[in-house]
């Protein structure tokens, strides 16, 4: 069984903007793009878009990218005690020699929709109502949609990153599974992949995942993105895990096409949430 993200994201979105129309509230997102890098120039025009399909108003704005700390906080700052802004996010990568951290630590933790303030993530350890990273969501519904129970499930996540992995240990642990925070130097990493129920692969290294790493019928949830050059000089997207693993897996989320469309929705979600709280 593939999970498709796709199809469980373009679910979200209308329910987004079913939830909007019903409120009959104006919903808006401001992000910040700083520069003319080109992958976040188009990540900006997709975004626009896909607000546009849920019924929330798109706000980008732009610094140039001489922009330096002080300039792009002072943005964040301003755009923090506009009482018209509910909902703000950050397009990266910020110019050299920018602490992107420092820069997200400044955000309105109520109006930071991706969830990459740092008390954003800490509240993720104590359940508070707070607005979680946007990928760590996304895994936790799309495993949810495979019927699995949690409670008691053993779970290897690979990678411990700040806004993926560490977000999605403690989200697991809340809903009471196993938990094991593993990474790409982990010693034995194939036995304990072997062993468990769900393999979450998020340590940004292509196919790492083999078929003979995952018991039969697990559930495997692939959040690599890695760039690939064949010969012809054409780029693919793989992800962390191999995808023959889908002959062995019970449940597998495919690259591209599962984790990333729903990291959208999930924003969207956030956004919504902001804004009508």
């Amino acid at each position: 069984m593939m999970i498709d993200g796709k199809a469980l994201g373009a679910k979200v979105r209308a329910d987004i903007r079913t939830r909007i129309e019903r409120s009959q509230r104006s919903v808006r997102l401001d992000a910040v793009l700083v520069g003319e890098d080109r992958a976040a120039t188009i990540y900006a025009e997709n975004q626009a878009r896909t607000c546009a399909e849920a019924g929330i108003e798109y706000h980008l704005n732009r610094l140039p990218a001489s922009a330096g700390f002080e300039e792009i906080a002072g943005r964040i700052l301003l755009m923090n005690t506009d009482e018209s802004i509910r909902a703000m996010m950050l397009h990266l990568p910020l110019p050299s020699g920018v602490d992107t951290e420092r820069v997200q630590s400044l955000i309105d933790p109520e109006k930071d929709v991706e969830g990459v303030n740092p008390a954003n993530i800490g509240n993720v350890v104590y359940g508070r109502r707070s607005l979680v990273p946007c990928t760590a969501l996304a895994v936790i519904e799309m495993i949810e949609t495979t019927g699995i129970s949690l409670r008691g499930a053993k779970c290897v996540i690979v990678g411990a990153s700040n806004i993926v992995g560490k977000p999605i240990a403690v989200l697991l642990m809340r809903a009471e599974a196993t938990v094991i925070s593993a990474n790409k130097f982990t010693r034995d990493l194939a036995t304990l992949t072997r062993d468990a129920d769900v393999v979450i692969a998020a340590a940004g290294v292509p196919a790492l995942v083999k078929p003979d790493w995952i018991k039969p019928g697990a559930v495997v949830i692939d959040v690599g993105i890695n760039r690939r050059v064949g010969a012809d000089g054409k780029s693919t997207t793989v992800g962390d895990v191999d995808p023959m693993v889908a002959q062995v897996a019970g449940a597998m989320s495919p690259v591209p096409g599962g984790v990333g469309p729903m990291t959208v929705a999930m924003l969207l979600r956030n956004v919504v949430d902001a804004a009508l709280r």
